[in-house]
């Protein structure tokens, strides 16, 4: 199938807005997979008002604002339904949707009825995550037509046949599409009867005295993982350093990058005069983290922020920041989320407050530590995790 020239004209225009280094494995706009999903989509598209088409996590926009323009939506037309996990991707769209004078093209929803309900065709970039799969289908398949038809794509070397196996859970009829590009798109169809939701789940870590509650797309899912274990163990040791050291407990505490909110969880029950800000770009992990705070009775003190690796948080507002941050940017090795976290935390602490960050060993970021906070040392380190203590100059 061959895109329209209107579709190419407008794909070429997009851009990632990508605050990274430039790099050769860099994130591009449009890729092979979204190319081939509006080819496969553009058949249904061409028969359904764009009130009837949902997009959920579109990278930097080539889903939604291709579908716009393949339904006519617009001010007088209606407008294509989104849902992105990412703050990030939601800042991309918008930034491309503005310089292609389509603004108004879209509208933006949770991942709910809201966003499904009398869709007809929903298109998705696949998740890695098979719960994340699973909590989008199964929400489709609850909340969207009868008619509904769910597209998702991705590169073929990240997809695997147990994707299938959780589409079939909520679908009657599932297939794949021929190759092309090194990509290939899933289509779902024949929605099954409404069954109860999966997520939120909701499990007990005894060992760390903490209830977790995760939604499908939130880091680590129901469980804890292993270099939050690292830190949590070296935060509750009784043989070395604590936050604060011996002074007054911490006022204010930032968990950057908050995934399901252990650490913030964990803070406000540790600390029950502070104020815990917990901020992640990920809605499924502040929903999920506003959980974990109730499920431990902290819901109080535990305020949750949605943003760009702590961009909203003020200057000189908290005393410790506690940070586990990502090393990977999708399937991508990427550290440039972990050096703009260790930036945030530099200028939001307060001069001599503490950033406790646990990172993988063979990255090597004390150096980048020192630059961004200040005097670094390690309080722990194994083969695979080290845990450090910067202190704000």
């Amino acid at each position: 199938m061959t895109t329209s020239p209107d579709l190419a004209a407008l794909l070429e225009r997009l851009r990632t807005h990508d605050v990274g280094p430039d790099r050769e494995d860099a994130p591009v706009a449009v890729d092979p997979a979204d190319r081939l999903l509006l080819d496969e989509a553009a058949p249904l598209l061409a028969g359904v008002a764009p009130g009837a088409v949902a997009v959920v996590d579109d990278r930097y926009g080539a889903l939604t604002l291709g579908a716009a323009l393949l339904t006519g939506a617009g001010p007088a037309g209606g407008r294509v339904r989104v849902h992105q996990d990412a703050c990030t991707a939601e800042a991309a769209l918008d930034a491309n949707a503005r310089a292609a004078g389509m603004a108004t093209a879209y509208d933006r929803r949770g991942l709910d009825a809201g966003l499904l309900a009398g869709a007809r065709v929903v298109l998705l970039r696949l998740p890695r995550g098979l719960a994340a799969l699973r909590d989008v289908a199964e929400h489709v398949a609850r909340a969207a037509g009868p008619d509904v038809v769910l597209l998702g794509s991705a590169r073929v070397k990240h997809m695997t046949r147990a994707m299938n196996d959780v589409l079939a859970e909520s679908f009657g009829e599932v297939r794949a599409s021929l190759a092309r590009g090194k990509s290939r798109v899933l289509v779902a169809s024949a929605p099954r009867p409404a069954r109860p939701l999966t997520y939120p789940v909701v499990t007990d870590l005894a060992d760390v005295g903490l209830r977790v509650a995760a939604f499908g797309a939130a880091f680590a899912g129901a469980g804890l993982d292993l270099g939050t274990r690292f830190l949590l163990d070296r935060l509750g040791a009784d043989d070395g350093p604590t936050p604060g050291g011996q002074g007054a407990a911490p006022r204010d505490v930032v968990d950057l990058g908050c995934g399901t909110g252990l650490l913030a969880a964990w803070a406000a029950r540790r600390w029950p005069d502070a104020r815990v800000v917990a901020a992640d770009r990920s809605d499924a992990a502040v929903r999920s983290t506003a959980l974990t705070a109730r499920e431990n009775g902290v819901a109080d003190r535990v305020r949750t922020v949605r943003d760009d690796a702590g961009a909203t948080l003020a200057d000189a507002s908290a005393d410790v920041v506690l940070l586990n941050p990502p090393f990977h940017d999708g399937a991508a090795v990427r550290t440039d989320a972990a050096h703009r976290m260790f930036a945030t935390a530099g200028r939001v602490l307060r001069p001599g407050g503490e950033l406790w960050c646990v990172w993988n060993s063979h990255l090597r970021y004390r150096p980048a530590l020192e630059r961004a906070v200040g005097p670094t040392t390690q309080v722990a380190r194994d083969p695979r995790f080290t845990v450090t203590r910067s202190v704000r100059r």
